[in-house]
């Protein structure tokens, strides 16, 4: 991202919060790299087998500025990082220490239970607690994706404030779960992937 785009970067955002499945790994890529430097904390669902999330994780941390990582517990949200979901059988989710929105320091939760929307990581489960525990102070994004997963929490998101962002159908493998958001009326802006950094870090028109 030019130095520019780097001087001007929102300062607002609290948290960003990104949901993708089928080919999302190479839309991922393209979202990432132009992310700053010093971004804000940013959360990623991707449907995935566990086993090959700390794979990916390191191949979007040869493309993003910012260090990409696998969440753990209760990890600090800091600005310059980005979490990606790795744990089986847990959904990843935000705890503030002051919920709904008003403030407070963030961290990482890992929640065992039941498959949300079909899927355990959910994008709805990740996309519910930040509409819950950041509110207005967070982005959405949701990517290229089979299916729902993410439509109704992205919804949940734009009720309470947050800057929301749907993939357009011509840059996704499938547009189902960005389809989905669409059609609910969740997603504020829907972009091509390589403008959807450019939205989230400065809800640019």
């Amino acid at each position: 991202m030019a130095e520019e785009g780097r001087r001007s970067i929102r300062r607002d955002t609290r948290l960003i919060a990104v949901g993708s499945s089928t080919g999302g790994v190479e839309a991922l890529q393209v979202l990432l790299r132009d992310f700053a430097e010093d971004c804000p904390p940013t959360l990623i669902v991707q449907h995935v087998n566990p086993r090959f999330a700390p794979a990916i994780a390191r191949t979007l941390d040869q493309v993003c500025p910012a260090r990409v990582q696998v969440a753990a517990q209760d990890m600090p949200l800091r600005h310059g990082n980005v979490y990606l979901a790795a744990e089986a059988d847990c959904h990843l989710t935000v705890k503030a220490a002051m919920s709904g929105g008003g403030g407070g320091a963030l961290h990482a939760r890992l929640r065992r239970g039941e498959p949300v929307s079909g899927h355990i990581p959910s994008v709805d489960a990740l996309f519910a607690s930040v509409a819950a525990e950041v509110g207005s102070g967070a982005v959405g994004i949701l990517l290229t994706g089979m299916g729902q997963d993410g439509a109704r929490g992205l919804l949940a998101m734009s009720r309470a404030g947050a800057h929301t962002i749907a993939q357009d159908e011509s840059t996704c493998t499938v547009f189902g779960m960005p389809r989905a958001a669409i059609s609910l009326g969740a997603a504020s802006v829907v972009a091509p992937i390589d403008r959807i950094a450019r939205h989230a870090l400065h809800q640019a028109a």
